[in-house]
């Protein structure tokens, strides 16, 4: 096999696994662990991986939209789908939170046009603003600090008040999902510490996900993947990555 070869096959393992290691490659292609070294070194270069100690991950794009107004309008069709499959989880009687999140804001503005007649928490402004006209949803609006983006309100006041509840359905909204980390990432350390909060009181709690984030990253890891119920998603993911999705006992919904 010629280097180009070998290098191409890399990448490509490298992107079905997450992550790949020096002496698994040496042993895989037959070639001295300096070889891959430098095969790593030359696709770092390149933009194709990260070299890490010992081996190399996928790359891994954090994108910085740090508040709401930078977000709420992108990908709207992608939240669109994850809100109306998130209407499916909820019956009559339910007391749900919602984060701060822009999936969640569409899935407030499809439960405010509907009749079913629940108790929606929240913290985040949009989402109460969208409801405050509902006439079958009971709103309690959780306060504390305002969050970076002012679009919501996190830190120890809004958990020390978070705690006290005990939410049938959560839905939480992420910036990144790190499968061969097990981590699920958000921008803000009082907002990553807030959702843990919730996910903590949750009966059950989904992960409100584009397949997207799969290959995304956040500035805070705020819990494990296998912390949660399930994830509601925008569609079907790439298959080496729904073939990673196999090691979490979780309900994936797309």
């Amino acid at each position: 096999m010629f280097a180009e070869e070998r290098q191409n096959a890399i990448v490509s393992l490298v992107n079905k696994k997450g992550s790949v290691r020096v002496k698994e490659l040496s042993e895989k292609f037959d070639v001295t662990e300096d070889s891959i070294r430098k095969d790593l070194t030359q696709l770092e270069k390149r933009g194709l991986l990260k070299k890490t100690y010992g081996g190399a991950m996928k790359i891994r794009i954090n994108v910085h939209d740090l508040n709401v107004a930078q977000r709420k309008d992108k990908n709207i069709e992608m939240k669109q789908m994850i809100a109306k499959k998130a209407m499916d989880l909820i019956k009559d009687g339910d007391m749900i939170f919602l984060d701060i999140s822009t999936a969640n804001l569409e899935l407030a503005k499809l439960l405010a046009k509907s009749m079913i007649r629940i108790t929606v928490v929240t913290n985040m402004i949009d989402v109460m603003q969208v409801l405050a006209t509902a006439i079958t949803v009971k709103v309690i609006f959780i306060g504390g600090t305002f969050s970076w983006g002012r679009d919501g309100f996190v830190g120890s006041i809004t958990i020390d008040q978070i705690a006290n509840y005990r939410f049938d359905v959560a839905f939480v909204g992420t910036v990144g999902v790190d499968l061969p980390d097990n981590s699920v990432a958000t921008y803000m350390v009082e907002d990553g510490l807030t959702k843990s909060a919730v996910i903590e009181v949750s009966k059950k709690a989904y992960m409100m996900l584009e397949t997207r984030k799969f290959n995304m990253d956040g500035t805070y890891k705020y819990a494990k993947i296998d912390s949660f119920t399930g994830a509601v998603m925008d569609g079907k993911p790439q298959e080496d990555i729904e073939e990673q999705m196999k090691e979490y006992d979780l309900e994936w919904i797309y």
